[in-house]
């Protein structure tokens, strides 16, 4: 057994950083117990260099929690994610957890994730933990499904899920399947604050009996989940799929082949996983750029539907043919890529449809659409909505025992279709949608029909979200700066409305029963945005939606148009505010 403690207390000068003596002197102390050589060289060139600058963004602070987990650039210093910085993560959560705990541990494919695995399982085991270690890559909801399945009171997976390459990150789950959040978020935090205070964590050897082989029996496990929520009528449907590089492929795979869907292709070019992502920008399937090489093989195929996953399977991008033109000869112009709302309410409108009973429940986020919650009011369900992240998504679903979960969405393409998995999950909310496609199918019917026909029974919902990146150095600063002046000079007009109401979400009580979020609501007639800060990457998010009642004899196309282009109004003023980036 090592240790990885010494007499130079690294994490002790972050939050006290400020003469260049300081500075250096936490560069350094860092140095000497940073166990990663691609890192130390990384730190001993800003030192050689004097970049303080570079030296003082990575000692800025220690990587905290955000909408989803730990994630961050990787690199040296605390404020990046890296070998030592997992180390102490792993050795905080286990202080917090207690003694002789057992944590399901997974990976995906990302650059050093399965390092950053090794570490935190080592950490945890010389702890006294029991560890359940996935030695192969695993989609981010099959660790969410082990933790419960294993009945461990843990669980850690390394994936920065759709971030750009250059980052990594941990989620946290808790026993019950669900993300750690507030208040446990902080407490795990001050644990790892204090471990990268005292510097030291120990290591148990890689061959450690504590730490266990898991796998094969659990994802078995989990592929009868999956199967159990659609039926076991075979289909003709042709599916085109890509992973995007990341490590949804073999189960989905294994998930669809069971399911009966014969005709399923992968996109070769983007199916074994890559951490260099080298066919798209931004492995993101929200990114029109990302889903280009699907698309082309599903106009190629004449596909009936086209499914994206992003790098850790949890969540799912969808497009579908616009009409029954035959096979083999549909254009690009042809289909239409659903947005994260539209792929919501028709998962809802499907899970819905074949259940009974005012116990039923469905929840959304406070940016996803309104419409939700008029279709909860047409089936008699009970709605909640909540803070963005499934941390905050499932609290609220499975927060009040007297309802039954049915379903639950959030805009940014996350899909949660049962309570067999407590996070969003692409793999199971993909089988569930081509069991829609494939059930329209039979009775002759387009995905779009069901949306025309939600939209005349509760009105047209356009959205035309935006969201801005600020890559260069300072990103996080300049939104800060812009959501500071949105809160003492917000807008009077959204395009052509007048702003009614402004609500800060940073003020207590502004959203009843939640706490504070950083966050501006700003209301006019008929429309709403919100802008808030990715708690993932340094990007502003903008969410807008119009909504128009369609009258008996309206031409729903017409009105479809009409609101889209008060939503893209709006979504233009809003964004010729926001200045450089």
């Amino acid at each position: 057994m090592s240790s990885t403690g010494n007499d130079l207390s690294a994490g002790a000068k972050v939050a006290s950083v400020r003469s260049d003596e300081d500075l250096i002197a936490a560069a350094e102390a860092w140095l000497a117990r940073d166990p990663d050589p691609d890192t130390r060289a990384e730190l001993q060139d800003l030192l050689e260099a004097g970049d303080r600058d570079g030296i003082a963004e990575r000692f800025a602070g220690l990587v905290t929690f955000g909408t989803a987990g730990l994630r961050s650039q990787m690199g040296a210093g605390p404020n990046r994610m890296n070998r030592l910085v997992v180390r102490f993560a792993a050795a905080g959560l286990g202080d917090w957890l207690g003694p002789g705990a057992t944590v399901v541990i997974g990976h995906d494919r990302r650059w050093k994730s399965d390092v950053f695995a090794d570490d935190a399982a080592r950490v945890l085991a010389a702890a006294g933990h029991r560890v359940l270690r996935f030695r192969a890559a695993v989609p981010t909801p099959l660790l969410a499904f082990a933790v419960r399945d294993q009945k461990a009171d843990a669980g850690v997976m390394v994936t920065a899920s759709h971030n750009p390459p250059t980052d990594n990150g941990i989620k946290i789950y808790q026993g019950d399947g669900v993300q750690i959040g507030p208040p446990l978020d902080a407490e795990v935090a001050a644990c790892i604050r204090a471990r990268a205070a005292s510097g030291e964590t120990e290591l148990a050897d890689s061959d450690d009996p504590r730490i266990e082989d898991v796998g094969g029996d659990v994802r078995a496990r989990y592929v009868e989940a999956a199967l159990a929520l659609v039926s076991a009528e075979r289909s003709d449907l042709t599916i085109v799929y890509t992973p995007l590089h990341g490590v949804g492929a073999s189960v989905t795979e294994e998930v669809f082949a069971r399911a009966g869907f014969a005709f399923f292709t992968v996109v070769k070019e983007q199916r074994e996983p890559d951490p260099a992502f080298p066919t798209v920008t931004f492995p993101n399937p929200e990114e029109p750029e990302a889903l280009e090489l699907v698309k082309a093989e599903a106009i190629q195929r004449g596909a009936d539907l086209l499914l994206a996953h992003d790098p850790d399977a949890d969540r799912l991008g969808v497009a579908v043919p616009t009409s029954h033109t035959p096979a083999g000869s549909r254009s690009s112009a042809a289909w239409r890529t659903l947005t994260g709302d539209e792929i919501g309410v028709l998962l809802a409108e499907h899970l819905l449809r074949p259940t009974e009973g005012a116990d039923r429940l469905v929840a959304t986020t406070f940016v996803s659409s309104r419409l939700l919650s008029r279709m909860a009011a047409f089936h008699g369900v009970r709605y909640v909505d909540t803070l963005t992240g499934f941390k905050w998504v499932m609290r609220a679903a499975f927060g009040d025992p007297a309802y039954r979960f049915v379903f639950a969405y959030e805009e940014a393409l996350g899909y949660a279709v049962s309570d067999a998995v407590r996070d969003k999950d692409g793999i199971t909310a993909a089988l569930v949608f081509a069991d829609l496609v494939a059930s329209l199918r039979q009775g002759g019917h387009l995905v779009l029909d069901v949306l025309d026909e939600l939209a005349r029974r509760h009105g047209v919902h356009a959205t035309s979200n935006r969201q801005i990146r600020f890559a260069q150095p300072g990103g996080r600063e300049r939104i800060a700066r812009f959501m500071d002046e949105l809160r003492s000079n917000p807008p009077t007009r959204l395009g052509d409305r007048a702003v009614t109401a402004v609500v800060d979400l940073a003020n207590p009580g502004s959203l009843p029963g939640l706490p504070p979020t950083d966050a501006v609501a700003l209301y006019a007639e008929d429309a709403r945005v919100v802008v808030r800060p990715s708690g993932t990457e340094p990007k502003l998010k903008l969410y807008v939606e119009a909504v128009q009642a369609v009258a008996a004899g309206d031409d729903l196309a017409s009105v479809r148009t009409e609101a889209a282009a008060v939503a893209d109004a709006i979504a233009n003023s809003m964004l010729s505010t926001v200045g450089p980036r």
